[in-house]
């Protein structure tokens, strides 16, 4: 497949799932991804149970930014080096180890505050190693026209999981108990194991005697020269770090709207709700012209209905503002995505794949501990809304940086050669 850079094509997204390999992983990880919000609930909910502490909830968010930071650049250099099938599989083997641990702890009755953030770190980690290689396997099994599809297909999968995930993981700590949701989570690890096992496609790596400084040191070079991408990817971060609200959830369904964890599940799988709606609209269109422009739409709308959301005390109108944060986020994820891919060569996709990960995982994650900290100071309904002001404020600044990115067609060409004038 080429390195250039090429026009989006105007197809449609659900075609991509005639490709057989990309069928298995796509399916595979719809049933991964409900794994993984149930567990997210599971400890948010642990963590509150057992502390009852904002600041505790909050840290959360620290113990999974760490990680991304340490090894989000690596997972970048291993996917362009390394087999990315063969990085997938490893990754996900030691997730699915690391979720039966916190299984059998908690059956036992030894789970403890300081083991949950613990394995939150070891999480972090292999989810930065493997991110980088899932991403940049997808124009190994797909078609470059058809990889705008391919995302919308993928961020579809993604939110229609966050949408089942939160809910059954709401009601399974009601009704089950904690440790058959982390169980349920370590078995959906078998099934991208058995899909990845499955894949007919094996990608060929272009051999690379490159040290991992100076591959890195390629990868923002290219950024460097790319003002368009480190734009988008800056309003990105900026939008879930101003924007992150999942870690107080159990403080809003249990002190604020309602009771329980019957509550908390609907509360996270709202804004899911909202993206499976952004996600279906955007893979039955083609993608938008100016895809650019759109991403930095979705954003402004995305931290209004942030920022409402920490004013509001009404229940119905809560659930309403937060599928409408999460509708303009997947319309966001997939243009953003979207422009990352077409405009980076295959050789460096894993390495700005990485990159782009450290921002859209670092983002929410260093968000939460903000978060955690404002409302232990100021409450979580002012600290939510203060956020989404400044969510609204620094997109309009970055519009106003770097105004290519509300310009950017997709036909543009960005050379991943240094310059030599």
């Amino acid at each position: 497949m080429s390195d250039a850079p090429g026009p989006i094509k105007p197809r449609r997204a659900y075609e991509t799932l005639r490709h057989r390999d990309y069928r298995l992983l796509w399916s595979a990880e719809i049933f991964s991804t409900i794994g993984s919000q149930m567990q997210r609930v599971a400890i948010a909910w642990q963590v509150y149970d057992l502390t009852g502490d904002a600041l505790k909830l909050g840290l959360l968010g620290l113990a999974r930014f760490v990680p991304i930071i340490i090894f989000g650049l690596i997972g970048g250099v291993l996917a362009d080096q390394r087999d990315r099938r063969q990085i997938l599989f490893f990754s996900q083997s030691l997730l699915m180890l690391s979720s039966l641990a916190m299984a059998i702890l908690t059956f036992t009755g030894s789970m403890s505050i300081l083991f949950i953030y613990g394995i939150t770190v070891v999480t972090g980690a292999l989810q930065a190693i493997g991110r980088p290689a899932r991403q940049a396997i997808i124009p190994n099994i797909v078609p470059r026209d058809e990889l705008a599809g391919a995302i919308s297909m993928n961020t579809l999968s993604f939110q229609t999981a966050m949408v089942v995930g939160p809910a059954l993981g709401g009601f399974a700590i009601a009704g089950l108990g904690l440790g058959w949701v982390y169980l349920y989570d370590a078995f959906a690890f078998v099934i991208v194991l058995a899909a990845i096992a499955l894949m007919h496609a094996r990608p060929k790596v272009a051999a690379s005697t490159q040290r991992p400084i100076t591959a890195i040191a390629e990868g923002f070079a290219f950024l460097k020269r790319t003002p368009v991408l480190l734009g988008v990817m800056s309003v990105d971060f900026i939008a879930t770090f101003f924007g992150a609200i999942t870690t107080l959830m159990p403080i809003f369904a249990d002190d604020i709207l309602g009771s329980g964890p019957r509550t908390l599940g609907i509360l996270l799988a709202a804004p899911a709700a909202g993206s499976v709606l952004g996600g279906v609209i955007m893979s039955t269109r083609p993608i938008a012209v100016r895809p650019g422009f759109g991403v930095l739409t979705a954003v402004f709308v995305y931290g209004g209905a942030v920022m409402l959301f920490g004013l509001s005390t009404s229940f119905a109108l809560s659930i309403f503002l937060l599928a409408l944060s999460g509708a303009s986020d997947a319309v966001s994820m997939v243009l953003r995505q979207t422009l990352r891919t077409l405009i980076t060569p295959n050789h460096l996709l894993g390495r700005i794949s990485a990159t782009h990960s450290m921002f859209a995982m670092g983002g929410p994650q260093l968000g939460e501990f903000r978060a955690g900290v404002m409302a232990s100071m100021m409450g979580p309904g002012p600290a939510v809304a203060i956020g989404g002001a400044l969510t609204v404020a620094s997109a309009a600044i970055i519009w106003k940086l770097v105004p290519g990115i509300a310009r950017y067609t997709g036909t543009e060409h960005f050379s991943d050669q240094p310059s030599t004038t």
